[in-house]
């Protein structure tokens, strides 16, 4: 495919790096020398300096023959401009990246096709639905649903009290004679393991599941952790993020929103009238323990300032918050959740170039997850009768060394599958899968 990428930022770089791994044709488009001299120096990309809203640089983009062109500036004007422009040059599709959460909900009075947009982004909408979905697993740094539920993918850090640590991952997953979940992958002191004949559980591990809903309970208890009913929240930042998360839980939660300015509280308060907003920095220790932070089942810290966010996870944690989770806007700290005590980082930039990622797939491939940190990548296939993967059963293929099967949903039903199961046309399968196996991955099915 040849891609174009407007915008060199941490989501359009993100994105040039999973898809240069791909030996894709990519062009990237920005303003900024110093960024575009990283990405030549670092991806195998070609890269262009100057405005991709100017007809002149798309078409030295050879913007006519562009299978997809991606349009992820900080500028929402900027995007939705660049995707109009490019469709109309000849892009056969393009995605925009945009902050308004009018944009994506405009379905029904804009038409947003008709313009030459055929996808609209918002990373900040991406994080407040991950934010969203963590509460609802409150004892997991990550969690993903297959088909409505019927197969889990559930993160965890193993600590002292897990009764796995220096068990078998292979042999761990099976419960009173039935498979219930299984290890899809390790994230240990950075590195990711994919589990092999030999590996154990060791203390401190990142460990990856995929789950049955009726094994959820069972993985938890041997990992040593245990689901929390999640009434009372309190969210630091009321920024886009804030403000959807907060949308997104107020139904079913109580939730405290801070605020630092006043014009943007009295905002937020007249919004939803059934969340008490209040207006301070959150950097005050007094203000968070004289509302109570000490009786906060989660604590949510989504300001623009990472360092912020982390700490005043920290003073949550230190006050027995269950639940802490820290936007930060530096990739780099994500693999820093596992060594300083809070249980999810997230960058939404992450998330949205992830979320971008899926739509270049094509063919079998219909689901895509990334999980922060980990160097790999959560792939669903559906099936076809003359796909090579139903030839023989599983433990019999020549399956990448560096790829799993993570499980099954078959006639509506979730499965964990063993080496002597042979998948049928029609199954849609979990794969994680490293980056560079994809190819591999993608031949069998």
């Amino acid at each position: 495919m040849k891609i174009i990428i407007a915008g060199a930022g941490e989501v359009g770089y993100h994105l040039a790096r999973l898809l240069s791994n791909e030996s894709q044709d990519i062009v990237l488009i920005d303003n900024n020398k110093r960024v575009l001299n990283r990405a030549q120096s670092e991806l195998d990309v070609f890269v262009i300096r100057g405005n991709a809203t100017s007809l002149s640089i798309l078409e030295e983009a050879e913007v006519r023959d562009a299978d997809l062109l991606i349009a992820v500036t900080s500028s929402e004007t900027t995007n939705i401009s660049v995707a109009t422009i490019g469709k109309q040059l000849g892009a056969r599709k393009t995605i925009a990246r945009v902050h308004n959460p009018e944009f994506l909900n405009a379905g029904s009075r804009i038409d947003f096709e008709k313009l030459g947009i055929d996808v609209l982004i918002s990373p900040e909408e991406l994080a407040a639905k991950e934010i969203s979905r963590l509460i609802r697993r409150s004892a997991f740094t990550d969690a993903f649903e297959f088909e409505f539920g019927k197969l889990l993918l559930l993160g965890v850090n193993l600590e002292n009290e897990a009764p796995i640590l220096g068990e078998n991952v292979q042999d761990v997953g099976w419960h009173n004679g039935a498979r219930e979940f299984i290890t899809i992958a390790l994230q240990r002191e950075n590195r990711t393991l994919i589990p092999g004949k030999d590996l154990s559980f060791q203390l401190g591990d990142h460990a990856y599941f995929v789950v049955l809903p009726q094994g959820v309970e069972r993985m938890l208890e041997l990992a040593g952790k245990q689901s929390h009913d999640i009434k009372n929240v309190m969210i630091m930042g009321g920024g886009r993020v804030g403000t959807n998360t907060a949308l997104k839980i107020k139904k079913r939660r109580k939730v405290k929103l801070i605020e630092t300015d006043a014009d943007k509280c009295f905002q937020i308060a007249d919004e939803m009238s059934d969340v008490l907003v209040i207006n301070d920095d959150g950097h005050n220790v007094k203000l968070l323990e004289q509302e109570n932070i000490d009786e906060m089942d989660a604590f949510i810290a989504v300001t623009g300032n990472s360092e912020t966010n982390i700490m005043s996870c920290l003073v949550a944690k230190s006050h027995g918050v269950k639940k802490t989770i820290a936007l930060v806007e530096n990739i780099d700290y994500i693999n820093l959740s596992q060594t300083i005590g809070i249980d999810t980082l997230i960058n939404k930039k992450l998330i949205a170039a992830n979320n971008i990622f899926r739509y270049v797939r094509q063919g079998v491939i219909i689901n895509i997850a990334g999980l922060h940190g980990v160097e790999g990548e959560i792939l669903e296939f559906v099936v076809h009768k003359d796909s090579k993967i139903t030839k023989k059963p599983i433990g019999e293929i020549e399956f990448p060394d560096d790829a799993i099967i993570g499980g099954v949903v078959r006639r509506r039903e979730g499965m964990i599958v063993t080496g002597s199961e042979q998948l049928v046309s029609g199954d849609r399968v979990v794969v994680f899968t490293s980056s560079t196996a994809v190819r591999e991955v993608e031949k069998f099915f």
